[in-house]
């Protein structure tokens, strides 16, 4: 009754105030509740990104429905969650999906005046733990008030596109040999016949096709978690048990992030960098890549990463082979 009061109450008022509009728009005349006139004079910008949120919640209600997995997140899942204590802000960093950047931002965020502008800030300080607080650093009290109350985000990019850039980045130059020594020698031993001593030392020429190898892998699961770098956004930031608020896309990288920077009211102050970099990986460089890869590796990889694909709505790419 009360619901229905207030709807003929909205209904009189429209009558009264736009009587002339609603004479030519006939069509019109239909009452409406608070919340359905509230969502239908919503921006285009907050139209969009509810709509991001819905298709997660509905990702995340058919993966319940049909798995018989259960578990409640520990701090330890929560250690890609950045806080941002003066402007309420939790920012889920997502590698390969402009995290350097935000990490900057952040920094910009929560220096109280240190910094002011974020490419000021050398991209390896941009990753020292120590620069910015995560929320796995609270007690379970905090973490729960913090994700109930702060604003919280995060940044997606295409699957395939984020799994090429993380290869080209870390197998395919020559300073990450960090990453060749814990990774790329395991890989070579596992993967090549034939191996020469120096792969096998130095694991310094990693294909792409032996990384997929190592991803579908068995074994590898049973290593543990994946690489941040290629671990699925699923893992790395539990969007079917945080309810984020905003999700972003590589894809509209700028828009998105400025439009971020203006729900926390900074937006006239801070801009989020420009990102013009000639190396970036593309869908036709994906599509390359992915030429050489058998189909039924093509299809455990699609398997593996489906539930990043089907949460942030985006399609099966036309370069896969599925069938």
């Amino acid at each position: 009754m009360r619901m229905s009061r207030i709807c003929r109450m909205v209904f009189a008022t429209c009558l009264g105030s736009f009587i002339l509009v609603i004479f030519y728009f006939q069509s019109m005349f239909q009452p409406v509740c608070v919340d359905e006139w509230h969502l239908a004079w919503q921006p285009p910008a907050a139209v969009l990104h509810q709509a991001r949120r819905d298709q997660v919640v509905d990702a995340c209600r058919v993966y319940s429905a049909s798995s018989r997995k259960r578990r409640v997140l520990t701090p330890g899942d929560l250690k890609h969650l950045v806080v941002d204590e003066d402007h309420e802000l939790i920012y889920c960093y997502v590698p390969k999906v402009a995290c350097t950047n935000w990490k900057r931002v952040m920094m910009v965020l929560t220096g109280r005046g240190k910094y002011s502008n974020p490419m000021e800030i050398p991209s390896n300080e941009a990753h020292v733990p120590s620069n910015l607080k995560t929320l796995n650093q609270y007690s379970i009290a905090e973490i729960n008030h913090r994700l109930k109350n702060y604003l919280k985000f995060l940044f997606v990019r295409e699957p395939f596109e984020r799994l090429v850039s993380a290869y080209r980045n870390k197998f395919t130059l020559k300073y990450n040999s960090s990453f060749h020594k814990r990774f790329g020698t395991r890989i070579v031993r596992r993967y090549r016949k034939n191996a020469t001593q120096d792969a096998l030392l130095n694991g310094a020429d990693v294909k792409f096709k032996e990384f997929v190898e190592y991803l579908v892998d068995p074994a590898t699961q049973r290593d543990g978690p994946l690489n941040e770098h290629w671990q699925t956004v699923y893992q790395l930031c539990h969007p079917c048990h945080i309810h984020y608020d905003m999700v972003g896309k590589y894809e509209t990288l700028e828009e998105d992030a400025n439009y971020v920077l203006q729900l926390v009211g900074v937006g006239d102050s801070l801009r989020f960098p420009s990102y013009a970099k000639s190396t970036r990986t593309t869908d036709a460089m994906t599509a390359q890549f992915f030429s050489n890869i058998s189909t039924q590796q093509q299809i455990q990889l699609y398997q593996l990463y489906k539930l990043d694909f089907l949460m942030f709505n985006y399609s099966i790419p036309s370069y896969l082979r599925l069938d």
